[in-house]
């Protein structure tokens, strides 16, 4: 024989694997038996006569060694991290069991194959792809994973859309540094500034949503992916503008949503194109923010008022949808009509009643109180009061009403002059002391003004502030009610007499009178001689060179009286000796004033008849 096959084993079986080296695996009941096979053949011989024909060996003219090597060309190369088709030969309690066509089989947990309520999802005969983690195990089986082999399908399709652009829909997950996690399979992250076309603070609500993106970056060595919802959001504004661009114009009426809110109005998507809402055009009522009307993503109706097609601008109006509250409001609220309003804004000479949307008039401190002198209406007024007021003027072209509060109210100066007329006495308090002054509380938030002129006959007028403290309890006489100007003036020298009235009587021209120096100036001495009643001694009619050296105020001293004038309520006194012809003079003097006037004589004779 030229050739020889040596076999170190005989045996019975299916040979399942065979390497270059002459090994041979064999399949004997399910276990596997290793043999050695080697060809030899004499150098130089011709080729071996073929063997006849057996069950599972070559035919024709192949030789087993060619059968053999081809047997190891075609065989699969089973290589960790590679993927391979499997088939579930048996479910276990924990595992399945699948084959991939290797020498044993593999386990995957169950776990994988569960669903959301915790139902395992497949069968027996089922096939599916699975990853090869592991072949040397210590138990004989191989290491396959379901779900390293899904996500590595993914990571495929994942890369194929990069490539391609194309647009792939994800879950948000939860919230991380930076922005978002975004489930597409597998874990992507979502920038914070691509999650909008606008900067968001808030990212919470994006959480447990899904949406569409387009990967902006990836790197499956590093497992890197990121996304972007702004580039898609971008696009489809792109195509809406065209659209919004064709029918907007000047008048229109259209939709949109909120998209910004400022202090100074709000900016409202219109469908690719953004108009401002000025906070003057947002409602017919006063707001102060335009927060207090809108919100972010709030879908509105507005109006287009103006368009710039150059620069693209528009100019919208909100309010401008319904009809303009002042176009009847005289109507509806004539002169004198009692109506009911909130206050809305405090100031400081009145406060702001809304009656309506859009609608309202103002309240005037002066028109507060009938009796009060309001010097803030927050002393009357708090802002959210619901107030009754009457309607004083309207002004509908200049969008302006007048409104009183006091006109609810009976006016108390009508009352007070029946009940008060004058020359009436009346005690009460002080309630406040001025330099003009003295205010005095005869009812209750009803003051008359002793005015400092009437506080003293003297013709010196005298510092209020000297005279009264708040709180004094007074008497007074009422000298004037002016309802219209509500005014109610008070006297308190007029309890008294006019000392000047009975001067003339009292004192006699050129008779000697007693007084007390109360002040010395430059030109004279004024000398006390009654109580409010006052003379000068000019410096002509004083006997001394140096009169502060001789006189000092306080000092009782001897004058002569030279003249009286009641009128002007002046006295002319002289502290020289008289002489006899000045005595004459003085004495003439006398008897031209003590004779009775044409008014005397003529009241005298009409005396009778208004007596009968």
């Amino acid at each position: 024989m030229r050739g020889f096959i040596f076999l170190t084993t005989y045996t019975t079986g299916i040979i399942t694997k065979a390497d270059k080296k002459g090994k041979i695996y064999i399949n004997m009941d399910n276990q596997e038996t290793q043999s050695t096979a080697s060809v030899q053949q004499p150098e130089g011989a011709p080729p071996a006569p073929s063997a006849a024909p057996l069950s599972g060996t070559p035919t024709g003219k192949e030789s087993f060694e060619e059968l053999f090597l081809a047997s190891v060309k075609d065989e699969k190369h089973y290589k960790v991290g590679d993927v391979f088709r499997g088939k579930v030969i048996k479910l276990g309690r924990d595992f399945a069991t699948v084959d991939i066509g290797y020498k044993s089989e593999g386990l995957i947990p169950l776990s994988e194959f569960k669903n959301s309520e915790g139902e395992v999802g497949i069968q027996e005969g089922d096939s599916f792809d699975v990853f090869l983690e592991n072949i040397e195990n210590h138990d004989g089986l191989i290491t396959l994973s379901k779900e390293k082999a899904d996500k590595l399908k993914i990571w495929d399709e994942i890369a194929e859309a990069c490539e391609n652009e194309e647009v792939i829909e994800g879950r948000v997950i939860d919230r991380v540094k930076g922005g978002l996690s975004v489930d597409i399979g597998v874990k992507a992250f979502l920038p914070g500034s691509q999650v909008d076309l606008i900067p968001l603070r808030n990212l919470d609500p994006f959480v447990g949503n899904t949406y569409q993106f387009k990967i902006i970056k990836f790197n499956k060595l590093r497992g890197n992916i990121v996304l972007s919802r702004r580039a898609i959001l971008e696009s489809e504004r792109a195509d809406m503008r065209e659209k919004t661009l064709e029918v907007l114009e000047e008048g229109c009426v259209v939709e949109g949503i909120v998209k910004n809110i400022t202090d100074y109005g709000a900016f409202v998507d219109l469908g690719g194109i953004d108009g401002l809402l000025h906070i003057t055009d947002i409602s017919w009522k006063r707001i102060h923010n335009p927060s207090e009307v809108l919100n972010i993503s709030d879908r509105v109706q507005v109006k287009v008022l103006k368009y710039d097609k150059e620069k693209k601008r528009v100019s919208l109006g909100m309010k401008q949808i319904t009809d303009d509250p002042w176009k009847d409001a005289d109507h509806r609220y004539p002169k004198n009509a009692q109506v009911k309003g909130k206050v809305v804004n405090l100031t400081d000479y009145g406060a702001f009643v809304e009656i309506e949307d859009g609608v309202e008039g103002l309240i005037h401190v002066s028109e507060m109180s009938w009796t009060k002198r309001v010097k803030h209406p927050s002393t009357i007024l708090s802002q959210g009061d619901e107030v009754e007021s009457v309607v004083l003027e309207i002004d509908k072209e200049n969008r302006r009403m007048s409104l009183g509060l006091k006109q609810t109210q009976a006016n108390p100066w009508d009352v007070l002059i029946d009940k008060y007329p004058e020359g009436t006495k009346v005690n009460g308090v002080v309630r406040n002391v001025t330099d003009f002054g003295v205010f005095v509380e005869v009812e209750k938030d009803i003051d008359g003004l002793v005015h400092v002129s009437d506080l003293s006959w003297s013709t010196k007028q005298k510092n209020p502030h000297n005279m009264y403290n708040k709180g004094d309890e007074v008497q007074a006489i009422v000298l004037n009610v002016d309802p219209s100007a509500e005014k109610f003036s008070l006297g308190i020298k007029q309890l008294a007499t006019d000392p000047w009235k009975e001067i003339a009587s009292t004192y006699k021209i050129g008779a000697k009178v007693d007084g007390e120096i109360v002040k010395i100036t430059e030109f004279g001495i004024f000398l006390r001689v009654a109580e409010d009643v006052e003379g000068l001694i000019h410096n002509s009619e004083i006997d001394a060179d140096d009169v502060a050296s001789k006189y000092s105020e306080g000092q009782k001293v001897e004058a002569t009286l030279l003249n009286i004038d009641p009128n002007d309520r002046k006295l002319s006194l002289s502290l020289k000796e008289i002489s006899n012809e000045q005595r004459e003079t003085l004495a003439k003097r006398q008897a031209s004033q003590a004779a009775p006037t044409l008014g005397d004589l003529m009241a005298n004779k009409l005396k009778p008849t208004d007596e009968a």
